[in-house]
């Protein structure tokens, strides 16, 4: 089982999708590291040696992922939210802050729907 920045890659996945699971590593990401490190992207984690682990965790760890990429995430929305900007605003909220319509979609930022009841009470139209 290889460990690289803290996290446990999947044993059973090829070398190029399983360093996906790094916070801040994706494909395109991965494919550098593999092409720098010179490791073949078909190859098992299971079947890596301990050279070619070492080289991709070398690698890897020049980046910011991880920790450090979350601290630095979290700190850059706190900030907008400090200096009140409008996208600061829209996180607090939790909105969309990009220019998404919210009259429609956006469910999975405001919610489930909430039924609203017809425009009598229970109250009227017992009389």
């Amino acid at each position: 089982m290889a460990r690289i920045a803290g996290v446990n890659l999947p044993n059973d996945k090829r070398v190029i999708v399983a360093l996906t699971a790094i916070y801040g590593v994706g494909p395109t990401i991965s494919q550098k590291v593999l092409t720098q490190t010179k490791v073949s992207p078909d190859t098992r984690v299971k079947d890596m040696s301990d050279d070619e682990v070492q080289k991709v965790r070398m690698a890897i760890e020049s980046n910011t992922v991880e920790g450090d990429l979350r601290r630095e995430v979290s700190s850059s929305v706190k900030r907008l939210q400090d200096i009140q900007s409008y996208r600061g605003v829209r996180h607090g909220k939790k909105l969309p802050l990009r220019g998404q319509r919210t009259k429609t979609n956006a469910r999975t930022k405001r919610g489930k729907r909430v039924t609203v009841g017809s425009g009598r009470s229970k109250a009227a139209a017992k009389t």
